[in-house]
């Protein structure tokens, strides 16, 4: 039986989100909210650092950032600065101690840093600083930025930075706090969302506008790949520290992680969610007598489907909105609970239907097996299903959790061998040029490793290993 565990790990994770406030008297508790808003860009721990222009602190724990952040805590949260991050980890253990923002001391100084991304030479710098004498606390990958930026310190914060981007690759949206200054930083391919704001005299940065319109400031632009944003008294500086062939938006944002109501890439994520939708009616006619999603991971273009091609849209599926984190685990008798306690089919409506089910991405295929045998249970007449994404055959190394070919049922199974596999009448994928068509963003500009196995940025064995390595000791 599936307890919640093991279906938490049926579904792709991305490792953190990031806000940060420079300018506002209520800078922690606006931290909070921008926090909430990206709680689904990590669920696993939470953290806030402020500063006072003298003084930074902090306070972060396992868990929610409700249950982490009470008034009593943010109270004590003073300053006119504050970072926050939530992180689901990919490199790096489920520890606290790996919980960011992560703080350090160096020559009279505070540094915290937030990191949304994966760098994929961290393991081969990490060996060579600790050869030199450094001595890390974490195994995190961000730590390995802290301790690179430290070496060149004597030339200032922004020189410092600049060698420290020239060292590390990957994909990395980061944000670092000091005493008087909040700075951001984007990879020179652009991998991870991170934003810019305006609120009232004051600045934000955000991995994703939701979290902008949340605390009502005003989207400025992106950070721009390979820039270094310094956001001080001074006002703003923008140095471009870094420049790579080619631009690579992660695809996988837009499909899965970023929420619907964010602008990402210069995209609005829920119209291209339904322009998927309305794409794979283009390539895939149905009779069948109703389209569903199984909620929310096929919502958006199970409408744009739906429009497209004139087959009722109906909510076929129920989710329950009040699942916890955690609940008492059933008995054995109470088979595929884990994913009962979340979705429950509306039997009348589905018995004796010819159903077709709109998914945003099949990983691993054992969570979409289990749900096709309850509608086959009720009486579905027929199940189909279409993926508004392309099969995925390719781990990603930079910064989502699937990171070996092992996981992904598609580098293994034709489409014929996965129908088979999940229970279903047919199955069908979106193709990889009408993926590219459903944005504004051009093709080369994009990151689509995950489909094609072409690699922006080229991975090496030993960094695969390491992932592994890392991803065993961190199951949760």
């Amino acid at each position: 039986m599936e307890d919640q565990r093991t279906l938490n790990r049926q579904r792709p994770r991305e490792e953190c989100g990031i806000f940060g406030v420079f300018g506002h008297e209520e800078a922690a508790k606006l931290t909070y909210f921008g926090l909430y808003a990206l709680q689904h860009r990590g669920q696993e721990s939470a953290g806030i650092v402020v500063s006072d222009g003298e003084w930074v602190s902090g306070h972060k724990a396992m868990g929610l950032v409700p249950d982490i952040f009470g008034e009593e805590v943010l109270q004590k949260l003073r300053g006119s600065m504050a970072l926050g991050h939530v992180r689901y980890s990919t490199t790096g253990s489920s520890l606290l101690v790996n919980a960011q923002p992560f703080k350090v001391q160096y020559a009279g100084r505070s540094f915290a840093i937030a990191h949304n991304g994966n760098l994929v030479n961290a393991k081969a710098i990490r060996e060579d600083l600790e050869k030199q004498g450094s001595i890390f606390q974490t195994t995190t990958d961000s730590e390995v930025v802290l301790h690179l930026a430290a070496r060149s310190m004597n030339e200032g914060i922004e020189q410092a930075l600049v060698h420290t981007m020239e060292r590390i690759k990957g994909a990395y949206a980061m944000a670092i706090l000091t005493e008087d200054m909040l700075i951001a930083l984007r990879d020179p391919y652009g991998f991870r969302p991170l934003c810019l704001g305006r609120l009232d005299s004051g600045y934000v940065v955000a991995s994703e506008t939701c979290a902008l319109d949340l605390v009502e400031a005003e989207y400025v632009r992106e950070v721009e790949p390979g820039e270094i944003l310094i956001i001080s008294e001074a006002g703003l500086k923008s140095i471009k520290a870094g420049k790579a062939p080619r631009k690579a938006h992660c695809i996988f944002e837009l499909i899965y992680f970023a929420r619907p109501d964010s602008s990402i890439f210069g995209q609005n994520v829920y119209l291209f969610r339904k322009r998927q939708g309305e794409l794979l009616a283009k390539e895939f006619l149905s009779r069948a007598d109703l389209v569903m999603p199984f909620p929310d991971s096929g919502n958006y273009a199970a409408i744009g489907y739906a429009q497209a091609s004139g087959v009722p849209l109906e909510m076929g599926v129920i989710r329950n909105h009040y699942v916890g984190r955690t609940f008492i685990q059933p008995s054995q008798s109470m088979r595929d609970f884990g994913v009962k306690v979340k979705l429950n089919p509306v039997r009348d409506l589905l018995k004796g239907r010819r159903v077709l089910i709109i998914e945003d991405s099949i990983i691993r295929g054992t969570t979409a097996r289990t749900r096709i045998k309850t509608l086959r249970k009720i009486g579905a007449k027929e199940v189909h299903m279409l993926v508004s994404c392309p099969p995925h055959r390719f781990p990603c190394h930079y910064g989502i959790d699937f990171s070996s070919r092992g996981e992904l049922i598609a580098a293994s199974k034709s489409v014929e061998e996965i129908r088979d596999f999940i229970g279903l009448d047919s199955l069908g994928y979106l193709g990889i040029d009408n993926l590219v068509k459903a944005t504004d963003i051009a093709r080369g500009d994009l990151c689509l490793a995950c489909f094609d196995g072409k690699y922006p940025v080229p991975i090496d064995e030993s960094f695969h290993k390491y992932c592994l390595e890392k991803r065993a000791g961190h199951e949760i």
